[in-house]
Parts: C-alpha cells; sequence; structure tokens
C-alpha cells in the first residue's frame, strides 16, 4: 500500500506545495552560492594576477619572494657592517688648538691638531713656534692613550675632537 494513501487530496496538495516552495527555496540558495563563488573566484583571479594556478601555488611562490627578499636584507645587513668597520677606522675627528708656548711670543702661532678615528685612535700634532725656530711633535693614540705624555694643548686637541 503506498505511503501517500492515508493521506487526503487537500493535505497532498499541500504538500506539494510545500515541496515546491523547498525545492524553490533551494534553487534561490543555490544561485546564491553560485554568485559568491564567483565572487570569490574573480577576487582570486585578481590576487593570483590572472594566472589559472590556485591560492596553494601563489602562497608557495609569495614565500619563495619572502625568502629571496630575507637573503637581500641579510646581504644589505652584511655590507653595511663591512661599511662600518671601514668607518668606524677612517679619520672622523679633527680638532686644532692654538696657543703661544711661550710667552715672548704672540699670535697664537703654536698649535696642536688631533687626527682621530671613532675609537680615539689617530695621532696629535704639534707645532711648536719660538723665536728662531719651529719644532714639530707627532704623538700616537690608541684608544685615547698615547706611550709619551700629552701636553694639556694636547689633551684639549683630543678632548675637543672627541667632542660631539
Amino acid at each position: 500500500m503506498p505511503v501517500f494513501a492515508f493521506v487526503s487530496s487537500s493535505v497532498a496538495g499541500w504538500l506539494a506545495v510545500g515541496a515546491a516552495a523547498a525545492a524553490g527555496s533551494a534553487v534561490v540558495t543555490a544561485a546564491w552560492f553560485a554568485s559568491r563563488i564567483r565572487s570569490i573566484r574573480a577576487g582570486q583571479r585578481v590576487l593570483l594576477g590572472g594566472d589559472k594556478g590556485d591560492l596553494v601555488d601563489f602562497a608557495v611562490s609569495l614565500q619563495a619572494r619572502i625568502d629571496d627578499l630575507h637573503r637581500a636584507v641579510d646581504e644589505v645587513a652584511a655590507g653595511l657592517s663591512r661599511v662600518d668597520r671601514r668607518v668606524d677606522g677612517t679619520l672622523a675627528n679633527v680638532a686644532v688648538v692654538r696657543y703661544d708656548a711661550y710667552e715672548d711670543t704672540g699670535g697664537h702661532q703654536s698649535a696642536s691638531v688631533a687626527l682621530l678615528d671613532g675609537m680615539r685612535s689617530g695621532m696629535v700634532l704639534t707645532a711648536i713656534q719660538g723665536r728662531d725656530y719651529a719644532r714639530i711633535y707627532v704623538k700616537q693614540l690608541e684608544r685615547g692613550r698615547s706611550s709619551i705624555a700629552l701636553s694639556p694643548e694636547e689633551l684639549e686637541a683630543v678632548e675637543r675632537a672627541m667632542t660631539p
């Protein structure tokens, strides 16, 4: 005996209307999902640049580009480190102190010049001018220290050179 044999014709009509409404609702929902999928695929094409690949392939290629970028940044950092070492060893700080070495001379004819790198290494060049002679002294500095005692003027030149 069929299942519908116990259902009256008016109930069967309402069941048919309900089934048709459910079918129509399913068709509308399927159309909405199809529209959403088209929209998502269009966004994917924009993201992928029109390629036929999928997001996984795109993510893998993007990761490869990021790895290349990290390598390039590491190379730049290594180069910058080399430049920093070279700059630290260059003449970076200079100062001149002029003075009268002797009471009987005038015009600040004597001078001490400090020529230092960033680590306070370099030299102090001093020219002492007298009435009848001129003397030049050179003293080497290694990290701010000299094996020969520095005069007050030479110390002042070193301090001025290292003051920013």
